[in-house]
């Protein structure tokens, strides 16, 4: 961050009074702030009204999570629990020095986000305290460092209402959701009953081993509870024919396949499957007492 940003964020921390997310969670249905009165917002909320308040954003989604852009660069975006690192968090586009200085001021806030970190973009984590004011600023800042603009901070930064109320459960875990709850439940069974299978987490949703290495995963696409299953690339041209099933993108050239677990069948199906796969990475004692059972 420049001196005179710097000076600038300082001032404008200083000057500008609105509440925290803290003073703003009410048990209430209805709370007021000033003379606006506000029904309930969660994060994700605040975060959206926020970020599109500034001028000429578009907003898009990238990899499930929402982005925001100007003069289509990307100054911020929207992360919660991404691959399973609990955070509801911004990754902002922040002016060179930013990220040092406010990880090692405050590091239960501020960290560096994955991917984008060694480029100087800062992680704002959303739930741990810090000032809506001050949230503001850091995504103002952004905006004028990623625009190239010089407007002063104070003549930008947004007055919008913080959230008063805490993120949907099923947003951060699909899992949370009582019908995927049970599929992954089931799936969980199945697995879990063949010889010395683990579960752990691959990308932050479930994964399921045969000693070391990974024959399930399962994870939430959209509404669906889906799992990638090994069954061998020779496999896969049939199975499509199914419209439940699916090449994946990253795993499909090593022979795994996609399957949406809907219809009545869904986990007879997948029972089907997910034994051969386990064959194919089971060492011989594995297999052996798998034999013994059967």
């Amino acid at each position: 961050m420049s001196a005179r940003r710097e000076q600038e964020y300082t001032q404008t921390v200083d000057t500008i009074s609105t509440s925290t997310i803290e003073k703003a969670c009410y048990d209430e249905q209805q709370s007021v702030l000033g003379n606006r009165v506000l029904t309930k917002r969660t994060i994700s909320d605040a975060v959206h009204d926020l970020c599109s308040s500034l001028p000429d954003v578009e907003c898009n989604r990238n990899h499930g999570f929402p982005d925001y852009r100007i003069l289509g660069k990307v100054f911020a975006q929207y992360a919660v629990n991404h691959h399973g690192d609990g955070r509801v968090a911004l990754w902002l586009n922040a002016a060179e020095g930013s990220q040092e200085n406010f990880t090692v001021m405050d590091s239960e806030a501020y960290f560096v986000p994955p991917y984008l970190g060694p480029r100087g973009w800062l992680g704002m984590n959303l739930d741990k305290g810090l000032d809506w004011d001050e949230i503001q600023i850091q995504v103002a800042e952004a905006y004028l460092h990623t625009a190239k603009s010089n407007v002063p901070i104070e003549e930008i930064v947004p007055d919008v209402p913080p959230p008063n109320a805490p993120i949907d459960p099923i947003e951060f875990d699909a899992f949370n959701a009582p019908v995927n709850k049970k599929k992954l439940e089931q799936i969980r069974a199945i697995c879990l009953a063949l010889p010395e299978t683990t579960e752990g987490r691959q990308f932050g949703t479930p994964a399921f081993k045969a000693g070391k290495k990974t024959f399930a995963t399962a994870y939430v696409l959209g509404d669906l509870v889906c799992s990638e299953i090994w069954v061998g690339r020779d496999q896969q041209p049939a199975l499509i024919q199914d419209s439940r099933f699916v090449v994946p993108r990253y795993t499909g050239h090593n022979g795994w396949i996609q399957f949406a677990l809907s219809g009545s069948d869904h986990m007879e199906r997948f029972r089907e499957l997910v034994v051969p796969s386990y064959r194919h990475f089971a060492l011989k004692r594995m297999l052996k007492a798998l034999e013994n059972e059967s």
